[in-house]
């Protein structure tokens, strides 16, 4: 491959992080909606602290050696602490300069970094007292050997002098796991919302009645979130996971956030009774766990996004069955402008209909109350043979997926478990029924989870279809999903229509992106438009920069990740990019090919990562139906032409603002009404 340029995924990252805060800044977004985008900035940078920091301190002692190859795209812990120290001083400005004042005119006042009114400290001193006393902890330093302050846990460092001149250190927790975040009490027309930090902060004297209060400095530590599975599953292996999550939160440490002001030597103190030698010592603010904003109580419609209701799906031929309309025709759901509910009948009609006999499918991230784990037990207790694959390696999910996978497994499901080295991440159902004396396939193709939760707010799509080409190949990956072995080069033969990771996925791209390729260099229109949430796998990009420098026009929706430096000239000038960022977040993958005015369209689970590519099943499927293609086009023509949402990223990395020159388009309302106006 040439000598190509890339952006580092983690800066790609952060940059995507940065969009959320636009987000939060923009004056046009509902004030409830700005502090919310505020909480998903926060939680997601816990997360990277989680998942990538440990990567970024790997990767700096491999770059202290001589390996160019391991070297060339890292970036440097230091370069990333400049970038998050940057990040937080916007979001800290957003907060105090722009939220709270707007707060402040709606009568609402949000404790920040200030005394309790004395209006209403009658009402927080009962508060502590009969509620948030039951769970305060004091530890003493000296003897903290037995003390290990959980991952992102919140406590409170208080510095003591007792009466004959010893200073003393202790910690007292936040239970912000056992008790709201936040108390609200009104006085005098005022809403008032209070973080329990600062009641608990207030009451500290009551908690040390025999010692001077020299100082009190709020603290977390962020660690390690990566489970340590061996590819060697003999065993149980839910109970394996099982023990690992449970060490989860006792992993290394990452991040060290502590209150500005801190003494030095209360900052080294800590550091050496805590080992956090290797985790990155950051200076935050007097509060933590922003994400906590999420659930902020306040109950304003008009402060937030205004309701829509999903739309229902109309079934081609009213009075039948969900199955015999995907016989008569394809079926392409978009969530969440249109209703789970077309999914959810799927599942349960195939529990109770007589004439199923066997339902597969694979669970990666379900809903807590998951609906269609329900239907699927039904169907087993009906005497329907069913086959399901839990991952239970669905990061953050886990346990979850074991819970579920447990209860399926006593109704007399089949549980299929992980893959060694391999995570299963394709989101696809395969029903067979005896129908007249034949087997008739019926299938579900998605390009996000199985999960009525998020559909709610993860714009997705997902095909019901009866075309037997691509169910009979959908049944050989559930085959292979049996053996629960990894797959063997001579095996992606058996794959024509379906393009599946560890068997085809990355060659047939390749081969799609070649032919527009061919056709520009004869002088044919070429052109490629794909929609991802990450792009980094360079073998795949580097076969875009191919496509540019040969004329052909791309047209890529990333929403995070991105890899691809867009506009150089001569290697990817023919590239651009677009963000968005909007009230759902953006999640379904597509993928378009000009083919000479022959467009090829294909949907999927897969975004363009090494882990997608190299260590997933994926499935990504081809739309066949020309309503639908056209449906699917329309849609992301809509998305292209955003200039509300959207930002262009730049070869620099920015979030570019796109100019508005003519009419206003805010694509994720467009689409809706699209939708709307489709169903009448």
């Amino acid at each position: 491959m040439p000598a190509y340029s890339f952006f580092n995924r983690d800066t790609s990252w952060l940059s995507f992080n940065e969009r959320i805060l636009q987000e939060a800044a923009k004056p046009t977004v509902p004030l409830l909606e700005r502090i919310k985008f505020l909480s998903i900035y926060s939680s997601n940078l816990d997360e990277f602290y989680r998942v990538r920091m440990p990567v970024l301190k790997a990767l700096d002692k491999l770059n202290h050696t001589k390996d160019a190859e391991i070297s060339k795209d890292a970036v440097t812990g230091d370069t990333i602490q400049q970038l998050v120290h940057r990040q937080q001083q916007l979001f800290g400005s957003i907060l105090t300069q722009q939220l709270l004042p707007q707060f402040q005119q709606q009568r609402i006042h949000l404790v920040y970094n200030e005394p309790i009114p004395a209006a209403i400290s009658t009402q927080v001193a009962t508060y502590f007292y009969t509620r948030l006393a039951a769970f305060i902890e004091v530890i003493a330093a000296r003897k903290a050997k037995d003390f290990f302050p959980e991952n992102n846990k919140l406590y409170i460092t208080v510095l003591l002098q007792q009466k004959d001149g010893e200073e003393e250190m202790v910690f007292v927790n936040i239970p912000s796991d056992a008790v709201p975040r936040f108390y609200t009490v009104s006085a005098g027309g005022t809403h008032y919302i209070l973080f329990i930090d600062d009641i608990i902060r207030e009451h500290l004297p009551a908690l040390f009645t025999k010692a001077t209060i020299n100082g009190v400095y709020s603290i977390k530590i962020t660690r390690d979130a990566e489970l340590n599975i061996a590819d060697e599953y003999q065993g149980d292996i839910a109970e394996k996971i099982e023990k690992q999550i449970a060490k989860r939160d006792f992993g290394l440490a990452t991040r060290f956030l502590y209150q500005p002001g801190m003494p030095l030597r209360t900052l080294n103190a800590i550091a050496g009774l805590f080992a956090l030698a290797d985790a990155s010592m950051m200076e935050g603010g007097a509060y933590h766990n922003l994400k906590d904003f999420i659930g902020l109580p306040v109950a304003d419609p008009a402060l937030s996004y205004p309701s829509v209701k999903p739309l229902d799906y109309p079934l081609p031929t009213p009075g039948i069955s969900l199955f015999e309309a995907i016989q008569q025709k394809d079926i392409l759901v978009h969530t969440p402008y249109q209703r789970y509910d077309t999914i959810l009948r799927f599942f349960n009609e195939a529990a109770i209909d007589e004439r199923t006999e066997e339902i597969y499918t694979t669970l990666y991230r379900v809903a807590s109350d998951s609906m269609i784990v329900h239907a699927l037990i039904s169907a087993a207790r009906n005497g329907k043979k069913v086959t399901v694959f839990v991952e239970l390696q669905a990061r953050f999910d886990e346990a979850n997926n074991i819970k579920w996978a447990k209860n399926m497994k006593a109704a007399g499901v089949r549980i299929l478990y992980s893959i060694p080295g391999l995570k299963v991440h394709a989101k696809v159902a395969l029903v067979k029924k005896k129908q007249g004396g034949r087997v008739v396939y019926t299938g579900l193709f998605a390009t996000g989870n199985l999960n009525e939760s998020t559909a709610r707010f993860y714009t997705d799509h997902i095909l019901l279809t009866a075309k037997h080409s691509l169910l009979r190949e959908l049944e050989l990956l559930f085959l292979f999903l049996v053996e629960r072995k990894k797959p063997k080069e001579k095996d992606a033969i058996r794959f024509e229509h379906l393009l599946i990771a560890q068997f085809n996925l990355q060659q047939q791209f390749i081969q799609l992106i070649d032919r527009e390729i061919s056709n520009a260099q004869q002088g044919l229109p070429a052109g490629i438009i794909i929609k991802l949430n990450n792009l980094e796998e360079q073998v795949l990009i580097g076969k875009l920069y191919e496509a540019s420098a040969a004329g052909v026009t791309i047209q890529l929706i990333v929403r995070s990740i991105c890899c691809l430096i867009p506009g150089v000239k001569g290697m990817s000038e023919h590239i651009t990019v677009r963000r968005i960022v909007d009230k759902y977040l953006e999640h379904g993958r597509a993928f378009i090919f000009h083919n000479n005015g022959n467009e090829e369209v294909y949907l999927g689970s897969s975004d363009w990562m090494n882990r997608n590519i190299y260590h997933r099943i994926e499935v990504c499927f081809p739309i066949e139906d020309p309503l639908l293609k056209k449906e699917i086009r329309h849609i992301i023509d809509l998305q292209l032409q955003d200039n509300s949402q959207a930002v262009i990223i730049d070869n620099a990395l920015s979030n570019t603002t796109i100019p508005v020159t003519g009419e206003m388009i805010r694509s994720q309302e467009a689409i809706y009404t699209y939708l709307r106006d489709k169903s009448k």
